[in-house]
């Protein structure tokens, strides 16, 4: 087996941030994976690189600008204010807003954007970012612990160079943010192996498959819980083997592989029964490949054994799984391992429930009838390959030495363009309430003289109503249960706070300030006065 190139991204910073007190996600985990990597001389090995911290223009290349301004704002004293009393942006208690919120994301985003970029270009073979992975993050709400979808960022970043990109999750939880961002292009195939049922995010079943031109290119393997590394390999393994069809379907350019370690068996919040090794046979089966690879993390909650995954799936990364002690080295967390003080994290005795009722064989039969469904890989047409980030072509980041004004106009543009989603909404809420409106001019008339349509739009205009008027619900990763929140028909709104729902609406550009519902309240009291 050949060496491949490995450049292994850290921010020593990154430990150092707090959920808070109590708070399932910890952050240390990264700090000691890094500290066993180390003790394992792995460093040497690898050129390690300090990333460049994301700036708040390049997180908006996906996430709306409102929601990074107020990443930048927010802070546990003014978290109700700016998030309108827990109705936008963090909802429910999963997100705490923490100190140092912005950087800790600033340092995610920034590794995994920098990983892309030396993939484009040529300089590496697989690059590692374990402090990425957070894949439940939207475009404009943080979710399952995450704040910013850095993989969305990376994967926008490798499109500059590569016509098809493969996002694989092995991830306990159903990586929802990725497969949303991506449900309607053929240009990134997302595959997420997870676990299914009343578990968070609820999504990821098998008739999720994209829409529209990504059709198709949304696979979902829902497994049940317990699986183990046998019932696991039986995606990888060359007879009839899922992975397999998607190489020879889309034929990627480039793989992105999150690898959340909440799969592995005694996880806080898993359900699974992966060992160490059983995990890792991922990234060896992508290693192998010889296709331009990203690993990012992601999920993880009984810190030792996050530890103890990443350093063994970074030693596959170099092909050294084979040569390393399993007894831990000496390093400034070695207490953290015991009792057994060895890199493993073994299976436990729960039941497998993927292999009753041939469950499991019915999952890759129909997956595979989706990919033979697929037409031939898709295709981008010729274009120059580009020589510089996404970020500096747009001109929505210029370094410090070279920095002149923006021009306002394009500026404009560029944001303009990511809120399209959001008119849609609008004009169809408009629409609606005209119809309504016409409605009820007709009332003075008799009801012999309603005609069939009238009715007909009565009824649907009625319908759209009720469901505006329907809670909204959020799961918990930490419950799996549903919060609901009440919204008024025009979004969450307070005293002196109203959103527009007219086509013609304008909305506020990045150089704008983000607004608490308690500054309108103050705006409405001095006019008052």
């Amino acid at each position: 087996m050949f060496r491949r190139r490995v450049s292994y991204y850290y921010d020593s910073d990154v430990g150092s941030y707090t959920y808070g007190f109590g708070h399932t996600m910890k952050p240390h985990r990264i700090k000691m994976a890094h500290d066993l990597i180390a003790a394992y001389d792995m460093l040497p090995k690898m050129h390690v690189i300090r990333p460049s911290r994301s700036t708040p223009e390049r997180m908006t290349s996906f996430h709306t600008d409102e929601y990074i301004q107020f990443l930048e704002r927010v802070t546990p004293e003014t978290a109700e204010e700016l998030t309108y009393r827990g109705t936008r942006f963090l909802v429910g208690e999963d997100n705490p807003p923490f100190e140092g919120l912005f950087e800790f994301c600033s340092i995610s985003a920034g590794g995994s954007i920098a990983a892309a970029q030396r993939i484009a270009s040529g300089s590496t073979d697989i690059a590692i970012n374990w402090a990425g992975g957070l894949h439940h993050a939207k475009k404009s709400e943080a979710a399952g612990f995450c704040y910013v979808n850095d993989i969305v960022l990376c994967i926008l970043e490798l499109l500059r160079t590569f016509p098809r990109v493969l996002y694989v999750d092995i991830d306990c939880h159903h990586g929802d943010g990725v497969e949303e961002a991506f449900y309607t292009t053929d240009r990134v195939m997302t595959a997420s192996l997870h676990r299914f049922g009343d578990f968070f995010p609820g999504s990821g079943s098998l008739d999720d498959k994209g829409t529209g031109k990504g059709k198709g290119y949304a696979v979902n393997v829902p497994f049940r819980d317990g699986i183990t590394d046998e019932s696991f390999m039986g995606v990888f393994n060359p007879a009839r083997s899922v992975m397999e069809k998607i190489l020879e379907v889309f034929r990627p350019s480039a793989v992105v592989l999150q690898c959340g370690a909440d799969s592995l068996a005694g996880d806080k919040l898993g359900g699974l029964n992966l060992s160490m090794q059983g995990h890792a046979r991922c990234v060896q089966y992508f290693r192998d490949k010889a296709l331009p690879l990203i690993l990012l993390g992601g999920g993880g909650y009984t810190v030792k054994n996050v530890a103890k995954a990443w350093t063994y799936e970074t030693a596959c990364a170099l092909g050294i799984e084979d040569t390393i002690d399993h007894n831990l080295p000496y390093h400034e967390y070695l207490e953290w391992f015991g009792p057994r003080y060895r890199l493993e994290v073994l299976r436990n005795n729960m039941d497998d429930m993927n292999t009753k009722d041939g469950y499991l064989d019915h999952i890759r039969t129909q997956v595979l009838k989706q990919l033979i469904e697929l037409p031939c890989a898709p295709s981008v047409g010729l274009h120059d390959v580009p020589s510089e980030s996404i970020g500096t072509h747009t001109g929505l980041y210029i370094p410090d030495d070279e920095y002149e004004p923006q021009d306002e106009l394009d500026q404009k543009l560029a944001q303009h363009m990511r809120y399209v989603y959001r008119l849609q909404d609008q004009a169809s809420s408009s629409d609606t309430s005209s119809d309504l409106t016409s409605l009820d001019s007709g009332d003075s008339e008799s009801d012999d003289g309603l005609d069939p349509h009238s009715l007909d739009l009565h009824s649907r205009a009625s319908s759209v109503a009720e469901k505006r008027e329907k809670p909204r619900g959020i799961m918990s990763i930490l419950t799996n249960e549903y919060t609901h929140l009440y919204l008024p028909p025009n979004g969450p709104s307070h005293k002196g706070v109203y959103l527009p729902t007219s086509k013609t609406a304008k909305r506020k550009f990045f150089g704008g300030s983000c607004r608490s519902w308690r500054d309108d309240e103050m705006e409405e009291g001095e006019m008052d006065l």
